[in-house]
């Protein structure tokens, strides 16, 4: 048995939800006369009667209800898909990529709280994040802006200062009881200081505090997301800024023993090529990023 057209099974649907033909016709743009012909030609070719008419109504027949059940579902089907594929090539043909570079720290402590805000309200772009720490590491044929952790000058880039960064102690809730709590400067000297650098940072935070000291740990971390944690855990007092911990602090992992803070050597930098402001998206990142940065933590 060949299948009814798409048309006829179309028209059907439209009467049976509707229940009158001139209601359907008005809904389908065709008269009320190409109605009834489909409606025939479809219970001539099952063989069945679809509907019995009730007054000015259609009203479907035990069979008829059946095959509408399946028909409404079919076509809200289709409809569906025609609607997500359609989307789908609209979105891929109206979004731009942008490729954006940070370190694996700050983009996961302070940009990925921000960056789903900026592409809501960006609709036309897509993002590729990537992680690189230093200029160096960064390969620009991939990279469209990155956040870099360092200090200029880098020629033929432009860059501009993200936010300075006071470097103050921060550590586990749990240094802050017993009998070498942290209360004031030289008790952090109890505890290991977790280091990213080779100790400069500690050296120059004990200098402000005038804590003689003798700076020198048994463990270095190249990645500072390892000092945060370690810090986390307990195992040591860390030096951070509160663009990096703000979240941490905030939900009480971590606590600030102490407000004395110093300025951290190197700095968040938003960077990219001379050229690149005058991509439209790329200045629209990065005027977006420079005031996010402006702003109080949190």
């Amino acid at each position: 048995m060949a299948l009814p057209s798409l048309h006829s099974l179309r028209v059907f649907e439209s009467v049976a939800r509707l229940g009158n033909i001139a209601a359907a016709a008005a809904e389908l743009h065709v008269t009320p006369g190409a109605v009834s012909q489909q409606l025939r030609a479809l219970q001539l070719s099952l063989g069945i009667d679809l509907f019995e008419k009730q007054g000015r109504r259609q009203v479907l027949t035990e069979r008829g209800a059946a095959l509408q059940k399946s028909v409404a579902a079919a076509m809200q089907q289709i409809s569906g898909s025609i609607r997500e594929i359609s989307a789908n090539a609209y979105s891929a043909a109206t979004k731009a990529t942008l490729r954006v570079s940070a370190p694996s720290v700050f983009a996961t402590t302070w940009l990925a709280t921000r960056i789903f805000r900026f592409l809501d309200e960006n609709q036309d772009i897509r993002m590729q994040m990537l992680t690189a720490v230093r200029f160096e590491e960064i390969d620009w044929r991939k990279v469209d802006v990155a956040i870099v952790y360092g200090n200029p000058p880098w020629p033929g880039f432009w860059w501009r200062l993200l936010q300075g960064l006071p470097m103050t102690p921060v550590c586990s809730p749990q240094l802050l009881r017993g009998p070498h709590a942290i209360r004031e400067p030289r008790d952090v000297l109890h505890h290991r200081l977790l280091h990213e650098d080779d100790g400069s940072q500690w050296r120059r935070w004990l200098n402000e505090a005038r804590v003689p000291h003798f700076v020198e740990s048994d463990i270095y971390f190249d990645n500072f997301a390892m000092v945060l944690q370690a810090a986390r855990d307990g195992h040591g007092v860390a030096l951070t800024s509160g663009i990096i911990s703000f979240r941490d602090l905030d939900e009480g992992r971590l606590v600030q023993p102490l407000a004395l803070s110093v300025p951290s050597a190197p700095q968040y930098h938003c960077i990219c090529r001379e050229e690149g402001l005058e991509n439209p998206l790329i200045g629209r990142f990065v005027d977006w990023l420079i005031d996010e940065a402006s702003r109080p933590s949190g």
